[in-house]
């Protein structure tokens, strides 16, 4: 029943694309103008590009429906922004410029020529003037800018730093954790005796968005060319530093597109030449490459013509595309190849696309199917990369089968008039085997094909007899078996997450300014804001009370918060106010009467949402410490919530939500290994679906499935022994896995079953024959796609660069080693319609011997596809 099914499905639409080769092959300047005409018409998208860019690094990088997005909602409409600024208690990162300050010799900090040269930074930072000065710009407090705490400590004299008994990481109740860094503290006693960096920060106020652009472009400018420092070493970073960077990416990789395409187009056209000066396809390799270029520019312009966001990632695309439209081109010219040289045009083309039509559009179907699945990922550069990637595969079947096909066929009409592949006049035949340029258009007289490539040669008399013994195989699974045991080590190897500073090109000021701060500033994470949002918690009830202190107490002693820093609470200094006070803390209506008067006259005014008589919100603050990696984010956002899920356990519960604006980043963490396992296993099984359908035997079609699970486990765990971590980045390309480890098992499987030989050894050998050199050239080109993304700036593209490498090595390995080796242990793995295609050859091979017809010559054609 399977086999009646794959076949029913398989021989129409066999029979489909003979019908519609032959219709190519009669009216082939038809197609090649219609292709044009569209490719121009929707290129024109290509004016809607720069509004269409989407960039921006939150909305791109990071879960659209991220738990801490839908927190930070909350927290804005319950504390509204106030006037007083606090860096604490800000929603977002807030509009800041910040430089990190280093001995030149990496030594003490804390001296007093370096506090010279650091006095002498801030005062020329406050000086810079854009139309407004720092002091009309900065955020303030209590009608003063803010300051930076060292700075106050030591009344901005470079001479008090070594007179001053500084503590830490509190001094004086004034936080020093981000201020002062590489810290080493007096044996037995909380006093710095020295320190390796100092940063500033200079907050704005955001509110002036378009005169802060300004300013903080104006302080790049001046750090960029500071160069008055003596005794320092100065990083520095604005908030715009990161978004900025990250837009000069595309910069970075639009010089390669050109050297891409020349490469491209070079080991095309030397892939497929010969010495034949008429059988050479110089013209066609060429046009396969334009090809895959107009799809480019057919699918972009229509999604831009749409209003589709383009995001940087998309960027890459293109180099994918030149390489899965060369491998079609390839597989298709091999078909031709094939076809016996005397018959008619149209036939030829007809039965090159009986043979390569299924196989093409198999792997398209994988390739397009398996980006449309990754739409479903939450990552919105992951989404536009594969609606943009899907779309242009998409196009690039439909151009190979129009316009790359109508070339073919018009250099069929060339080959068949005996003309020379650039003059175009026509030649003679060559007598015997001799080749030189004046002559042309040999083939092999007892095939009537043409003669076969050497590296066609190698496959079939070599390299497949040699692949079917039985001691290769042997060895061959041995080989596997190693790789297997590699891949499946390096995916417990996985780091997971995007780390920021990757966003911003080699070099870049923001990459020194986030390795320093991850040198000296990691002791001390984010102070996670814990806000009570249950609007009937009674503060002023003992017992409800003893919960929140219990609560606070579980985060307290938590491993990543810092149990020597007590919570900063609101309720607490209340509770000590009222003491001091002398009202009943425990009574509601006291509590609520004295509470307006409280929060006016202490700091703690933007932490409690009062109205109307009523507490509906409130908010604490607890320190993280040791926050160095990923792995430590990862485990700090997981514990601190399920910390605040055991709270709301407790009798009475106290609801919390976490928050803090990394958390926006850090989501990442808590979806991009179910999201990816989702998108894999969803893919995977829409492959094995397509496979079931169009390749005519469901054990072959499991193989298919198989090599797609083996590729993406050994692409997974070669990428974390490569130092690239699982993120949105990373994520792309394990989806394209899927379908590129289809297209190389899907061709050669498709072969095999349909091969006419007889044995399992035979049929492996004839469908390495067949696909072998195709599936070498494709993975080639594709490589020469993406090799010169390896001297790209970016992390994006360096990244797919590296996966890209061993998605195509590991597909072309299966394709050809692999599987042709586990496929003859299927034994003899054919559809029906092959067998009974064998018998009805015998007998017509015993009753009548093919003539030549020299008035018209052309050998016996199709009735249905009549010569010209």
């Amino acid at each position: 029943m399977a086999k009646c099914k794959t076949d029913c499905i398989e021989r129409p639409l066999s029979l489909a694309f003979e019908k519609l080769g032959c219709v190519v092959g009669r009216h082939p300047c038809v197609f090649l103008l219609v292709a044009l005409y569209v490719a121009a018409a929707l290129g024109a998208g290509f004016v809607f590009l720069q509004e269409r860019e989407a960039n921006d690094i939150e909305d791109q990088f990071t879960p659209v429906n991220g738990p801490a997005k839908l927190e930070r909602a909350f927290v804005v409409e319950t504390f509204p922004q106030s006037e007083e600024f606090s860096q604490i208690r800000l929603t977002s990162e807030g509009t800041y410029a910040s430089v990190i300050i280093t001995d030149l010799n990496g030594e003490n900090i804390l001296t007093v020529p370096a506090f010279n040269d650091i006095i002498e930074l801030d005062r020329q930072v406050k000086s810079i003037t854009t139309g407004n000065t720092f002091e009309n710009l900065c955020a303030k407090t209590k009608g003063r800018c803010m300051s930076n705490t060292i700075l106050d400590i030591i009344n901005y004299n470079a001479a008090e730093i070594v007179s001053s008994k500084i503590t830490y990481p509190l001094n004086n109740s004034m936080f020093l954790g981000s201020s002062i860094g590489g810290v080493e503290l007096k044996p037995d006693s909380s006093e710095i005796s020295s320190a390796k960096a100092v940063r500033l920060f200079y907050f704005l106020d955001e509110k002036k968005t378009k005169e802060n652009s300004y300013w903080l472009d104006d302080f790049l400018k001046l750090l960029s060319n500071y160069t008055e420092q003596k005794t320092v070493n100065v990083s520095y970073f604005t908030s715009l530093s990161r978004q900025k960077e990250f837009e000069t990416n595309s910069d970075s990789v639009i010089p390669l597109f050109s050297a891409t395409y020349f490469l491209a187009i070079n080991i095309s056209v030397l892939s497929c030449l010969r010495l034949d000066c008429v059988r050479t396809k110089v013209w066609v390799a060429l046009f396969g490459v334009v090809s895959a270029g107009m799809a480019v520019l057919a699918s972009f312009g229509m999604l831009l013509f749409c209003g589709m966001p383009f995001a940087m990632t998309v960027a890459s695309a293109p180099f994918l595309i030149l390489g899965v439209g060369v491998d079609d081109m390839f597989i298709m010219i091999s078909c031709w190849q094939k076809t016996e040289v005397h018959k008619a045009v149209e036939v030829r083309l007809a039965e090159t696309y009986k043979e390569a039509g299924v196989s093409i559009t198999i792997t398209t179907l994988t390739d397009v199917l398996a980006f449309y699945i990754g739409l479903l990922t939450p990552f919105r550069s992951v989404q536009s990369f594969c609606l943009y990637t899907s779309t242009a595969l998409l196009f690039c079947y439909i151009f190979n089968i129009v316009f790359f096909g109508a070339c073919l066929a018009l250099n069929g009409r060339r080959e068949k008039g005996n003309r020379h592949w650039l003059t175009c006049m026509e030649v003679p035949e060559p007598t015997g085997d001799a080749i030189a340029c004046c002559v042309g258009g040999a083939y092999d007289v007892d095939t009537h094909k043409e003669f076969e490539m050497p590296m066609d040669s190698f496959f079939k008399h070599y390299y497949g007899p040699f692949l079917t013994r039985v001691w290769v195989k042997m060895l061959v699974c041995l080989i596997y078996a190693g790789y297997l045991a590699v891949s499946i080590y390096g995916c417990f190897q996985i780091q997971e997450g995007l780390d920021l500073k990757h966003l911003a090109v080699d070099g870049s000021y923001v990459g020194d300014y986030y390795d320093k701060e991850d040198e000296f500033f990691s002791d001390f994470g984010p102070n996670v804001m814990l806000v009570i949002k249950d609007e009937h918690f009674q503060y002023w009830n003992p017992t409800a009370r003893k919960s929140l202190d219990l609560c606070l107490e579980k985060f307290q002693n938590l491993t990543l918060a810092d149990s020597d820093l007590p919570p900063i609470s609101w309720l607490h200094v209340y509770l000590q106010y009222g003491m001091n006070s002398g009202f009943d803390v425990d009574n509601e209506t006291q509590f609520k009467s004295q509470l307006t008067a409280f929060l006016n006259y202490s700091d703690f005014s933007q932490d409690v949402n009062f109205t109307n008589n009523q507490i509906h919100a409130s908010r604490m603050f607890v320190q993280s410490v040791n926050i160095r990696t990923a792995i430590d984010e990862k485990n700090m956002l997981n514990t601190f919530r399920e910390t605040a899920v055991e709270c709301g356990k407790l009798q009475p519960p106290v609801n919390l939500i976490m928050y803090h604006p990394a958390f926006i980043y850090f989501d990442q963490y808590a979806v991009i290994i179910s999201n990816t396992i989702q998108n894999i296993v969803v893919a995977t099984c829409a492959m094995l679906v397509i496979s079931l359908l169009l390749i005519p035997n469901p054990l072959c079609s499991l193989w298919v499935t198989f090599s797609i699970a083996s590729v993406i486990v050994g692409v997974a765990g070669f990428m974390a022994l490569w130092d690239v971590s699982l993120d949105s980045v990373s994520m792309i390309n394990l989806v394209i896995c899927i379908g590129f480890s289809v297209d190389f098992s899907a061709h050669i499987s498709y072969a095999f079953v349909s091969s006419e030989k007889s044995s399992a050894n035979e049929k492996a050998t004839d469908a390495i024959t067949k696909l072998g050199y195709p599936i070498v050239q494709g993975a080639v080109s594709t490589i020469a796609g993406v090799v010169v993304l390896a001297a790209a700036k970016s992390y994006i593209f360096r990244t797919f660069f590296k996966i890209m490498l061993l998605v195509i090595l590991f597909g072309a390995v299966h394709g050809i080693v692999f599987i042709p080796v586990f496929l003859t242990f299927l034994g003899n793995c054919s559809n029906s319609r092959v067998k009974n295609k064998q018998y009805s050859d015998t007998n017509k091979q015993q009753k009548a011997v093919p003539v030549m017809d020299h008035a018209k010559n052309v050998w016996g054609t199709d009735p249905d596809c009549p010569s010209l």
